[in-house]
């Protein structure tokens, strides 16, 4: 039997996908990814080269020393959502993840806008990604050549949004293609990533402590005290900048139907994703720190003038003639990352159209690979034409949109961990285990990432406080960019209920009624 007759074999075995009320099958291919394979998509997702590189400069100068101290605050509700994302994922292991618990747990009305939050959230991040490697590309190039001048070829507007648009095309192609496809390229782009990362870091740490190094800068435990940040206004902003560099683990539930054991696999590994990215990110800091200092000269992580790509300023002081490699993982990071965050609005979109939410379109399914085709080119499309317009128009509203991206995560991750907790309201104390996982932890996630959403609006409203310093009006374009597309998710909601109410009159996806909650 072929690999496509046991494909098909297995959806022919597959619950119905008639929607009556309750969680059903989309038609994705079954027991397709293991938890090696989700870990890595989970890693590729977050694509900590990139991200580290991007987040470090701007935490340092905001925070100091105390970088370590921000990733770990900034891990922990992340640790704690993960919980309540992998009980959920137990009780209703379904694509739509965020959208589909929220609606069962809230209804269809929160249900939609967490949904809308995830997708909102990751197709601003594919244009950033796929905008990053072009840079990177164009980096590498220049410093294998030796020629300086090749790195500005990015910066022609022209030249960078034609080879965005040929990255995003190839990552679009590989997403429309079976899971197994996916995989296999992420082991190679994140085994290769991980590796130089973790010899940058252990080079860092060596010269620091030998002194030779920029600024020697001798380790200290209190680099680990979150209560010696100076304000609380440099503690949100560090927060903001960690959790973005956390950002993106959810991918591992957002598998679940295609995974191997639906209702343990996933779960699992995004806890192991998370606690695998905080080690890293971590081993990082403290090299760099060491290496490098936090103060405002050449290399320094205060340093304006390199905090939006720190590898590149540092890769060559501290890997010598080997530092074309670092170039190339954060090439490979935001690649790899640029194909594996597909996954996530992809499958939410075919969820939203399965159950009514959307347009039937995007509930289409390749009939040959398997995967929420028409779902990842209307994500590609919608992501390419919003960075090739704001590339053209206007970098500062493209950053500042990015910038604006924390906002987004917290508020879909937020809504996801209160509806753990309110979900599995009538089993908390059905035993110890219930008492953290589906009401402690979820619930102090969601309140500190509750918390982060309201002080970066607040921190947002002043011009200059985040972002390129943009305002109108006197308000600061961060926070209008935010509020813009949370406000723009309610319209298109609207215009949704009154094409298509069936869905928001609970008929193809029920909330569920506390006496129907089966008891562990």
């Amino acid at each position: 039997m072929t690999a496509t007759d046991e494909q098909t074999a297995a959806q022919a075995d597959a619950p119905s996908d008639s929607v009556t009320g309750g969680i059903s099958r989309k038609g994705l291919s079954v027991g397709t990814v293991g938890l090696l394979g989700a870990i890595v998509m989970g890693i590729s997702c977050i694509a900590p080269a990139y991200t580290f590189t991007a987040g470090v400069g701007p935490t340092a100068s905001a925070v100091g020393t105390q970088v370590p101290a921000v990733l770990l605050v900034g891990f922990i509700p992340m640790l704690l959502v993960a919980f309540g994302y992998r009980e959920l994922n137990r009780e209703m292991p379904d694509s739509g993840t965020s959208f589909t618990w929220a609606t069962r747990a809230f209804g269809p009305w929160i249900g939609w806008m967490a949904g809308w939050g995830l997708i909102a959230a990751t197709i601003l991040v594919l244009s950033n990604l796929a905008g990053i490697a072009v840079d990177f590309l164009f980096l590498l190039i220049s410093q294998i050549s030796q020629n300086p001048s090749v790195a500005d070829l990015a910066s022609n507007p022209f030249i960078n949004v034609g080879v965005c648009l040929l990255f995003m095309l190839g990552a679009t192609w590989i997403s429309y293609r079976d899971m197994q496809t996916s995989q296999k390229l992420q082991y190679v782009l994140v085994g290769f990533q991980l590796v130089v990362l973790l010899v940058f870091a252990v080079v860092a740490i060596v010269r620091g402590a030998s002194g030779d190094a920029f600024d020697p800068t001798r380790f200290d435990i209190q680099w680990f005290d979150p209560f010696a940040i100076s304000s609380v206004g440099a503690l949100v902003t560090g927060l903001s900048l960690s959790i973005f560099m956390f950002w993106g683990w959810d991918v591992t539930l957002t598998m679940n139907e295609e995974t191997k054991d639906p209702e343990r696999t996933p779960g699992r590994a995004a806890t192991t994703t998370v606690i695998t990215i905080i080690s890293v990110y971590l081993l990082l800091t403290i090299g760099m720190i060491m290496f490098a200092g936090v103060g405002t000269g050449a290399l320094g992580l205060g340093n304006e003038g390199i905090q939006e790509n720190v590898f590149f300023a540092l890769s060559g002081p501290i890997m010598g003639p080997l530092a074309f490699l670092v170039s190339l993982a954060v090439l490979t990071s935001s690649a790899s990352s640029l194909q594996s965050t597909f996954v996530s609005p992809a499958r939410t979109l075919l969820a939203m159209g399965h159950y009514g939410a959307l347009p039937p379109k995007f509930a289409s399914v390749s009939p040959r690979f398997f995967t929420p085709g028409y779902a990842t080119v209307v994500a590609a499309v919608v992501a390419s034409a919003f960075y090739a317009i704001m590339r053209l128009v206007s970098d500062t509203v493209l950053w500042d949109t990015i910038a604006a991206l924390g906002i987004m995560i917290c508020f879909y991750y937020g809504i996801t961990a209160f509806a753990c907790v309110w979900y599995f309201r009538k089993q908390w104390f059905d035993s110890a285990r219930n008492v953290f996982f589906t009401f402690l932890f979820p619930l102090i996630g969601g309140i500190i990432l509750f918390g982060i959403f309201v002080l970066s609006l607040v921190e947002s409203w002043t011009p200059g406080a985040t972002g390129s310093g943009s305002q109108i009006g006197g308000v600061g374009l961060v926070f209008i960019l935010g509020v813009s597309v949370i406000l723009l998710g309610v319209v298109v909601m609207i215009v949704q209920y009154f094409r298509s109410p069936g869905f928001f009159r609970g008929e193809t996806l029920t909330m569920a009624a506390p006496e129907s909650l089966r008891r562990r």
